[in-house]
Parts: structure tokens; C-alpha cells; sequence
């Protein structure tokens, strides 16, 4: 039986670090699912993916995905551990993608969740939670993940938030809104 997990939470909070607790304490083979794009030019961001890739044990392997999230799920293999980090990001990687297109991309993504063998921790940012964006493209940003989040957690055995330096276990803390069907 594989298991769906979702750790969210603000910037910063210690998301990537409870999911890889996790992840060790599956006592699976993990794969670290990584979706950000490397920018050379970008300093900032590539010192964010150095902090990360010195902070996993060695012997995790790295898949870099920034597009194709679902075809990598549906080809693990049961005695596998998923670490996806993050899919804010690709969501972002995915942001100029029409809406009906995005639509499908999530229908495709979610139906693969349910379906794979391998347990599968998720990582995703709460940005929903501060001023709204003044921009159109940020607000299709939010409105698209936390939309994503809200269906993946109805999907996920365990639900984690991660703020002020503590995890709290939603899914016992918390009752599930019913399923979406549509996007609003």
C-alpha cells in the first residue's frame, strides 16, 4: 500500500527538513524529486539548491523534474520513497500554460497520485496566507497552487504544516473540506 503525504507551510519554516525526516523514517529507497530549473546567473537560487543538496544523505538519488512530475511518479516502483521539493516551483515552471491546459495537467497529476506504488512525500508552499499579489501572474501563481494543495490533500493520508518551528499534524488536528470539482 503506498502512502501520500503533503508537508506545507510559509517560506522558510523548515518544510524540505520535516519532509526529509519523513522520508528517512520511511526506511525506503529514497529519490529526491527536485523541480526547480538551475539559473547559473542567479546566485541566490543556486546557494537555495546548494543548502539542499548538502543537507540529503549521500546515498539519496536526485531526479531533476521541473515539467514531466506525473510520468516520473507513475514509473516508481512500490519500495520506493518520493521526495517532491516543491511543487511551488513547479507550478511556477508550469505557470504560462493556459487554463485549460493547466486544468488537465492537474486532472493527469492528481489521478497519478492515487494510482502509484511507491509511498510519495509532497512538499508545497502556502502562499495564500499574505497580501494578494498585485499582478495577474502572481495571482494565477496562488490561486493555482493553493488550489493544487487543497486537492492533493484531500488525497494524502497524512497532512503536516510546518510553522514557528513546529509540525503540526493536520490530518489529526483537522477535519477534510469535501472535493473540489472545478477550479473557481
Amino acid at each position: 500500500m503506498s502512502k501520500v503525504v503533503l508537508v506545507t507551510g510559509p517560506a522558510r519554516s523548515g518544510k524540505s527538513e520535516w519532509a526529509e525526516i519523513l522520508a528517512m523514517e520511511s526506511q525506503k529507497v529514497v529519490i529526491y524529486v527536485a523541480t526547480a530549473v538551475e539559473n547559473s546567473e542567479d546566485k541566490e537560487w543556486q546557494e537555495r539548491i546548494l543548502q539542499h543538496k548538502q543537507r540529503r544523505p549521500q546515498d539519496w538519488a536526485t531526479l531533476e523534474v521541473p515539467y514531466k512530475l506525473s510520468a516520473t511518479l507513475a514509473n516508481a516502483k512500490p519500495n520506493i520513497c518520493l521526495l517532491v521539493d516543491s511543487l511551488g516551483t513547479w507550478v511556477a515552471n508550469l505557470l504560462e500554460q493556459d487554463e485549460l491546459v493547466w486544468e488537465n495537467i492537474v486532472q493527469e497529476f492528481l489521478e497519478t497520485v492515487e494510482l502509484v506504488a511507491a509511498d510519495i512525500i509532497f512538499v508545497a508552499e502556502e502562499t495564500g496566507w499574505g497580501v494578494v499579489p498585485a499582478y495577474p501572474i502572481g495571482r494565477t501563481f496562488r490561486d493555482r497552487l493553493g488550489h493544487l494543495v487543497r486537492q492533493l490533500g484531500g488525497i494524502s493520508q497524512d497532512v503536516y504544516l510546518v510553522t514557528g518551528g513546529h509540525v503540526l499534524n493536520l490530518s489529526l488536528l483537522g477535519s477534510p473540506l469535501p472535493k473540489i470539482r472545478a477550479f473557481n
